[in-house]
């Protein structure tokens, strides 16, 4: 049975042109096609036309893809909403705790005021500016801004954003005008300490204008790490209760009489595109009565304490 098998190669193999012949011919021609393709757009139409049947069919495998698809990412952002909500909610309820509590002290504070017989608290004028540029000298640091003379602005005018005090109006222009940041080696503003009540002034230039450091800190003061630091108020400049910096560490030497206390500014002005300009608080408050008046009254309350009771 063997033997009737015919051995003989087929005649595909043993005829006609050779194999590396045949695969040079396809090489060639596949190439003319790709350079006749792209420089004739032969085989355009045909690509459109094959394209155009096979849409429909594709589209109708990729409904049970999109079907599964969608489902999943249907629960999924159901689950996330309801994650949302829940979230939202004990937000909701928190800030509406804030609320109440903020108003329970502004009704106590009011009631407070009364008592004492103290004004109400001065509402600090402010306008909107935007940050123009940085200036160019490396030995300081200071932003100009898009608000000027023109606009009301006056030196010395608190600027502040969302975080905090960044600094303060130092010079003015017409249409714009500089602002010395708190980091800046010259300048100063007065604190107070949250947690002890301590007065105290705030100094620029350390760390390459990245920190500010507390002068003036007696060796033995009450300061502690991570204690934060607001505007006082008592300076006639800047609005009480402003955040200014947190105390970044302290270094208490024994034989010096003072420690070295290391400030992070509250608002960073790396990125700061808008700002709040505030009115100065000595522009809002009474004037100062004149020397010839308050010498009278002086007078006055004088001649009243010596003429004594009536007989």
């Amino acid at each position: 049975m063997l033997g009737t098998i015919d051995r003989t190669p087929p005649p595909f193999f043993r005829q006609g042109y050779s194999a590396q012949t045949k695969l040079v011919f396809c090489a060639a021609l596949a190439l003319f096609l790709m350079v006749a393709d792209t420089r004739l757009a032969l085989v355009a139409p045909l690509r459109i036309g094959l394209a155009t049947l096979l849409a429909y069919p594709q589209r109708a495998l990729m409904v049970p893809v999109e079907i599964v698809s969608g489902g999943s990412d249907y629960l999924r952002g159901l689950s996330k909403a309801l994650q949302a909500e829940d979230a939202a909610r004990q937000q909701l309820a928190l800030q509406a705790e804030r609320v109440a509590l903020a108003e329970r002290l502004a009704s106590e504070n009011g009631r407070l005021r009364a008592l004492l017989g103290l004004a109400p608290a001065l509402a600090v004028r402010s306008q909107a500016a935007e940050v123009l540029y940085e200036a160019a000298d490396p030995y300081s640091r200071k932003l100009f801004i898009n608000r000027g003379a023109t606009q009301g602005l006056v030196v010395g005018a608190p600027v502040v954003n969302e975080a905090g005090v960044l600094g303060q109006v130092t010079r003015l222009y017409p249409l714009s005008a500089e602002v010395t940041l708190l980091t800046d080696k010259d300048a100063a503003i007065p604190i107070l300490n949250s947690r002890t009540q301590q007065r105290g002034a705030a100094y620029g230039g350390l760390a390459k204008g990245s920190a500010m450091e507390l002068r003036f800190v007696a060796a033995n003061a009450d300061v502690a790490v991570g204690d934060i630091l607001h505007t006082s108020g008592v300076d006639g400049v800047y609005p009480a209760g402003l955040a200014v910096a947190k105390v970044l560490s302290v270094e208490r030497q024994a034989e010096g009489g003072f420690a070295r206390v290391l400030l992070v500014p509250a608002a960073l002005a790396d990125g700061v595109r808008h700002v709040l300009v505030l009115e100065p608080m000595a522009v809002q408050l009474p004037a100062r009565p004149a020397p010839e008046a308050e010498a009278g009254a002086k007078a006055l309350g004088k001649g009243r304490r010596g003429a004594g009771p009536a007989p």
